[in-house]
């Protein structure tokens, strides 16, 4: 028998203008050696207290010997070590004549994991310091069978005591077979007068995303706009708390040239350039034409350690900077000459900022009684006073124990089983309008039962786990005047390492590896049809059947008739008859569905390239009373809008 729903004309509420959107930090080398397109790892021999400074990923070519070295006079304070590269002793390497003279010694980086090689322009850089006469070469080649698939010369020495930039662009001549290659800097060793050079900076971009200079990786920041999403939350995440009060993302460090940004000691264990810095953001922000939600340190570290309340003064001001760097006027303001210098002179708009992030975990209880009592009430007021119009969001929301104060909205991050998510479907409809809440992170973690897959996180995203997320999002969605919008996270994982495994993309050097989830597909097909108005559903004896059809309805902008849904906890094919008020016989809409594999673990595995969801668009016309008529099979997923929009009737 047919579930029987109706599809009311009036009587809804208007939704959130930014429904869904993207989370970042640097997790899973989402940033570095992933949608950072940068492809030197350890470019600048960047280091802190828990990650030294190293040369990891640089090796020597013809017999070189590399030495991390601290110059007296380095390339800048923020970048104290460079590497040496000295000349092969008499002997060693290959070359000719004496001494090894006319032989090329330099040094190779392996990338994060490889790099894809193809015909398309790389543009680069190095710094150099020392005495040389001659010119350098640099190369992209086989890191197996040494392959060269270009080379460019580029022009002039360098002096002693003096650091020069060399920049460059590539054109290989033919694309690598596969991703494990290296970038190559080699020169004549006998132009090298004290018989070695230092260099740093090493840096190497493809074609970014937009063509930003120190942009995103194409393929990667492709997988997001295909998402349709409306905010960027940034950044973070743990990433803005830091490890200790000394090392959290100081915004201020991660703007201006490179050579000036001395990267921070990463909270998810490898060190960060910060190459991805606040304006990087902000440009992303704007290439996707997205809302920034800008979070602001709060004073807590991820080791528990919090600022006591007489010394709050800093935290507070640092953050109020920040705002000022992104919004203000270039002419009247310190921190706005400074990004105008920086090459943004109009000031951008900042509607959202949140204080701190997730402060009801870090040091608990102390921690989190600190962010009630003091931390968020004197940032809150702060921040009312000399931006009173940007909402303000909470760490926590009503749903971590703290009252939200009027005027602020909360931030929720749900990571919970399938069925956690299924009997938490009516959570946010005891919300009030006063109890704005963002959903700034959530996913499905561990399957049913509390079984943990080898006691962490499922591997991947799976079918099961996805289908749940989508009745999460309905239930989001009947709320949708109440929930500023809402985001999964982490995005972003590299295949070659990382530290959360459940996340929306997954990414290595090859672009063939790059992986849309299952979670994935259902995000997007509900961010490709946006409710702006919700809409009353009458059922049976007035009734909604919810379990195992969860379902919500709604107008879009242009007043097409949406309806979306999910089935679980069946399996059985649900009937379903739908009504618009207001639609006819011979009315018609596109119906999608999503289903996936009979095994509700299977997911999309990114090395045999299987994607376990499959999608149908099927055109339909409304029967007998205006009514669409389909079936839905267990586990699966589907929207549909009708093609005409809905005309207010007199109901039934």
């Amino acid at each position: 028998m047919a579930i029987d729903l109706l599809v009311r004309s009036s009587g809804g509420n208007k939704t959130t203008d930014i429904m869904y959107g993207l989370m970042h930090e640097d997790i899973n080398n989402s940033g570095d050696g992933g949608i950072y397109a940068e492809l030197i790892s350890n470019r600048a021999f960047q280091g802190s207290e828990k990650f030294p400074s190293n040369l990891d990923n640089w090796s020597p070519v013809n017999g070189a010997a590399l030495t991390l070295n601290k110059l007296a006079k380095p390339l800048s304070s923020a970048l104290p070590y460079s590497v040496n590269v000295a000349n092969p002793k008499e002997g060693k390497g290959k070359g000719k004549g004496k001494d090894n003279k006319k032989q090329k010694v330099g040094l190779a980086n392996a990338g994060f994991w490889g790099m894809d090689v193809k015909r398309q322009k790389y543009t680069g850089s190095f710094h150099v310091t020392g005495e040389y006469k001659g010119d350098f070469e640099v190369s992209l080649r086989s890191a197996i069978t040494g392959e060269t698939f270009g080379k460019k010369v580029v022009k002039g020495g360098s002096k002693k005591g003096k650091w020069s930039e060399k920049e460059f662009e590539l054109v290989p001549f033919k694309d690598a077979p596969n991703s494990n290659n290296t970038f190559v800097v080699e020169w004549d060793a006998e132009g090298a007068k004290d018989g070695s050079l230092d260099l740093n900076l090493i840096s190497l971009f493809p074609p970014t995303f937009k063509g930003r200079k120190n942009g995103l990786r194409i393929d990667l920041a492709q997988t997001m706009v295909e998402l349709k999403p409306t905010f960027l939350r940034f950044p973070g995440g743990n990433m803005l708390e830091g490890n200790t009060l000394d090392t959290w993302w100081k915004w201020y460090e991660t703007i201006g040239p490179l050579k000036d940004r001395p990267g921070m000691a990463g909270v998810w264990e490898y060190q960060q350039t910060l190459g991805l810095g606040l304006v990087e953001y902000m440009e992303w922000a704007d290439d996707m034409n997205l809302e920034p939600i800008v979070g602001v340190f709060a004073g807590l570290a991820l080791d528990g350690a919090f600022v006591p309340e007489s010394e709050m003064g800093w935290v507070i001001q640092q953050a109020l900077d920040e705002i000022e760097f992104l919004t203000g006027d270039a002419k009247t303001t310190k921190w706005g000459a400074v990004r105008a210098k920086l090459g943004h002179p109009k000031p951008w708009k900042v509607k959202y900022v949140e204080i701190g992030n997730e402060d009801w975990l870090a040091g608990r209880p102390a921690g989190f009684e600190s962010y009630i009592n003091y931390r968020f009430p004197m940032m809150m007021k702060a921040f009312n006073e000399k931006y009173p119009d940007i909402q303000i969001i909470a760490s926590p929301s009503i749903f971590d124990n703290m009252t939200i104060p009027k005027g602020a909205a909360g931030d929720h991050h749900p990571y919970l089983t399938p069925d956690e998510f299924v009997a938490r479907f009516n959570k946010f409809d005891s919300l009030s309008k006063d109890n704005l809440t963002l959903i700034g992170e959530a996913a499905s973690t561990h399957p049913n039962g509390g079984i943990a897959w080898e006691g962490q996180l499922m591997p991947l995203p799976w079918w099961g786990g996805s289908v749940a997320e989508a009745i999460f999002l309905i239930s989001t969605e009947r709320n949708g005047d109440k929930i500023i919008g809402a985001t999964y996270a982490p995005g972003l994982r590299s295949l070659d390492r990382w530290q959360w495994s459940m996340t929306w993309v997954q990414h290595a050097a090859d672009p063939a590896l790059t992986t849309r989830s299952t979670s994935w597909y259902v995000w997007r097909i509900f961010a490709h049809h946006i409710i702006r108005e919700t809409l009353p559903v009458s059922a049976p004896a007035g009734k909604p059947n919810f379990d195992p059809l969860f379902y919500v309805a709604g107008k879009s902008e242009s007043g097409t008739g949406i309806f979306k849904a999910a089935v679980y906890n069946s399996t059985e094919s649900i009937p379903v008859s739908l009504k618009f008020d207001g639609l006819k016989e011979g009315a018609t809409a596109n119906l999608t569905v999503l289903t996936g594999p009979e095994d509700p673990y299977g997911f999309n595995d990114p090395f045999t390239g299987v994607n376990v969801v499959k999608e149908k668009t099927t055109f339909i016309k409304a029967g007998k009373g205006g009514a669409f008529t389909f079936t839905l099979p267990g586990l699966s997923v589907a929207v549909l809008e009708t093609a005409d929009a809905i005309k207010k009737g007199k109901g039934k």
